[in-house]
């Protein structure tokens, strides 16, 4: 029987540090949801096909993206998917004019790379953030995050670099996704990287099959139940498109079924492709649950 009364609290995992401070803008993970644009400086990114391989049309892109509300740029060189190597001066050449475009945006400047000398000079560049698809593959990596103050996000992957990894096989996938980012976790901390600069990710479809995906998302909880705060990157996967019978351009809606439902298992930051949308689904769920007030009332008010 419904009570009128009846108060529903959706309860949120407890978070280590949630407080986090990044390019002079404090994040609290405990109740905020920082929405991540993608920037790819490659010629054949999955999503836009190299769209915004040239120089211009990547920083107007960031550009758009900070305009339409982003919080966090992540930008990329040399996509995870399977394919020939990019050399490491390549890449960054790549990703570094597109870091120094973006000073003083305000924003979270991120570069997703799996090599440790594309980091260092991201880093020395001004970036903020090292977005590893890898999980710390390259044992250096954890060295040059640690010699500066950037946050370091750690993804579940099992493949090599730019490799194929067919039919991947999991006992219980969540199980595994959880066990190798304690791991590899414990091997930042033992490198010298605090905790209070670490973030997770799960790793939807990157050596996962859509099911894998699915149970992912359907028990993010348990991941989030690390402490840490975790990334999802659910924007136009394969997953989705299986799920759906949707090709890549035409995923939106289910990107955002997907981000909204991680950000109720306790995601807090959510790597998108389409940034007003992501933005404005993120801050109706914000406010549902309470963690920000609407930006102004008028309905039915006195």
């Amino acid at each position: 029987m419904h009570t009128a009364n009846t108060r529903t609290e959706h309860r949120m995992p407890t978070i280590d540090a949630p407080r986090r401070l990044m390019n002079g803008r404090t994040f609290d993970f405990s109740r905020e949801v920082a929405v991540m644009a993608i920037i790819n400086r490659t010629p054949d990114s999955f999503y836009d096909r190299g769209a915004t391989f040239a120089l211009d049309a990547s920083v107007a892109a960031a550009r758009r993206a900070i305009a339409d509300g982003a919080d966090w740029v992540d930008i990329g060189g040399a996509k995870f998917a399977p394919g020939p190597a990019v050399p490491i001066e390549e890449e960054i050449n790549r990703v570094v004019p597109v870091v120094e475009a973006l000073q003083g945006s305000g924003v979270v400047i991120s570069v997703d790379t799996f090599h440790s000398d594309v980091a260092r000079a991201a880093l020395r560049a001004g970036a903020h953030v090292i977005n590893d698809t890898t999980g710390l593959h390259d044992p250096a990596m954890a060295h040059v995050v640690a010699d500066s103050d950037a946050t370091l996000v750690i993804t579940h992957s099992l493949a090599e670099p730019r490799t194929a990894y067919p039919a991947p096989t999991y006992g219980d996938v969540v199980r595994e996704v959880i066990d190798f980012l304690q791991a590899r976790v414990e091997l930042a901390v033992a490198h010298g990287i605090p905790r209070d600069r670490l973030v997770v990710d799960p790793g939807h479809d990157l050596n996962k099959n859509t099911l894998h995906s699915l149970d992912i998302t359907r028990r993010l909880g348990e991941i989030t139940a690390l402490g840490l705060p975790t990334l999802v990157a659910v924007s136009n996967k394969d997953f989705v498109g299986e799920t759906l019978d949707r090709e890549r351009g035409d995923r939106v809606e289910g990107s955002l079924a997907a981000m909204v439902f991680s950000i109720l298992q306790g995601a807090r930051i959510v790597r998108m492709h389409n940034v007003r949308a992501a933005v404005d689904a993120a801050r109706m769920t914000e406010a549902i649950l309470g963690f920000r007030q609407p930006a102004y009332l008028r309905h039915n008010q006195a």
